[in-house]
């Protein structure tokens, strides 16, 4: 029966039964290593990788193979957003879904917005926090049960008593308890290396600290430090041992300069943050993750009656209108950018918005490109993965109507999205 089995795979090669290569024939290519647009290419995909970048229109070989003609279009890779919560979406009844809904209730949610992101020209997300849904949802897509960016997750952020994701904050007595490391709320070094190793149990793939207060949680401050250096660097040490990289929620410049000091990868938001700490991220190869988008979102809704808790709304207030000028003279100043949006906290879908903010800031569009492509790749170590249209890469495609480096709009309506050679809008 072997012998037949050998000899019947024998006869399939010969009668020439092979994989089917696509034939991507793009009228412009953005090429992110370069910073260059190149121009009539074609992009040979054979299964989930591509095999070949080649100059102009080539036609397939076999009858086997097949053409996709983007001749009109300009191609990118995928794109990466590197803040993201696909658990939820902003709503004027989102603080009372905690007590209304069920896990399973996220699970579904987390479904349609995977979806959406994707559909937008996101093929992979670093997700930052939610209530551990986020890694079966991972695992899903991964398995290919459901459509979706690749994910990148955080599991569920960590938390002082009373910090930023304390997941009882705004709750009364009877409900707060005493949530600890298991829940990811740490209280001295000893609890921090435990929710770490808590987070690896869980499936986490990084860390998420929430080192300053912050807008929307049920709580006074925004921007007071709520880590100590000591707990921070007992957190990046033992995340260092899984092989996790740090991110930082943080608004406030003490709890920044704690965090990068301690050795964190990433400081999300970052809008008090002064030029002391931004040569501090130069120093430390620290990059900022700048969510413009969320800033202006939240500002925007805090006009609106009864949308945020009344604690919440001076917050908003006060955040939201600085982050773009943050970003400006940090970008100025040489800070290294990565690009994320905390998408979530507006519509999913809508996170292309993000670069035009960006270049309204000053910063050219062919690099507010590469801080959501091969600067993200870096970041998440799968620079020789994704970020790149290139030989060996992913086949993580899409394409827009117009140049994003002559028109940025034009990414917020993407035409065509292709993860891992697999054809998911066109």
């Amino acid at each position: 029966m072997k012998k037949l089995l050998i000899f019947c795979f024998g006869i399939l090669l010969s009668a020439g039964l092979q994989a089917q290569d696509l034939y991507i024939q793009t009228g412009k290519l953005v090429d992110t290593k370069s910073g260059k647009v190149l121009t009539e290419k074609t992009i040979i995909v054979s299964e989930e990788r591509i095999k070949s970048v080649e100059n102009g229109f080539v036609n397939p070989k076999s009858e086997k193979d097949s053409v996709i003609d983007l001749r009109d279009k300009t191609v990118l890779p995928g794109l990466t957003d590197m803040h993201v919560h696909l658990e939820s979406e902003t709503n004027p009844q989102k603080y009372m879904e905690r007590f209304i809904n069920d896990p399973v209730d996220a699970a579904f949610n987390s479904v349609g917005f995977a979806k959406t992101t994707l559909m937008a020209g996101f093929t992979t997300v670093r997700e930052l926090g939610g209530s551990g849904v986020n890694i079966a949802l991972r695992d899903a897509i991964d398995q290919g049960k459901i459509p979706g960016p690749r994910i990148i997750t955080a599991g569920k952020s960590l938390a002082t008593t009373g910090g930023h994701a304390d997941p009882t904050n705004g709750m009364n007595s009877e409900l707060t308890g005493n949530p600890g490391p298991k829940e990811g709320v740490v209280n001295g070094p000893e609890d921090a290396a435990k929710a770490v190793r808590q987070r690896y149990k869980n499936g986490a793939d990084l860390i998420k600290i929430t080192a300053t207060g912050g807008v929307l949680s049920v709580a006074k401050s925004s921007s007071n430090p709520q880590f100590t250096e000591e707990e921070i660097r007992a957190i990046v040490k033992t995340a260092n041992d899984y092989d996790f990289h740090v991110a930082a929620h943080a608004h406030g410049d003490e709890g920044m300069q704690r965090a990068i000091r301690a050795g964190v990868k990433t400081i999300e938001h970052g809008t008090k943050m002064s030029e002391e700490t931004m040569d501090l991220m130069k120093e430390y190869d620290a990059y900022l993750v700048p969510t413009i988008t969320a800033g202006k979102e939240v500002t925007q809704n805090a006009e609106i009656e009864n949308y945020y808790p009344a604690l919440v709304v001076p917050k908003a207030r006060e955040i939201g209108p600085q982050i773009q000028g943050m970003f400006e003279r940090a970008y100025k100043r040489g800070v290294g950018i990565a690009f994320g949006t905390d998408a979530g906290v507006f519509k999913h879908g809508e996170n292309a918005r993000e670069f035009v903010y960006m270049t309204e800031a000053g910063m050219p569009a062919m690099e507010a490109i590469q801080s959501a492509t091969i600067t993200a790749a870096k970041i998440l170590k799968k620079e020789n993965e994704i970020g790149q249209i290139a030989e060996g890469f992913y086949a993580d495609i899409i394409a827009v109507d117009e140049d994003p480096t002559e028109n940025i709009e034009t990414l917020k309506d993407v035409k065509f999205v292709m993860k891992e050679g697999k054809i998911y809008k066109k």
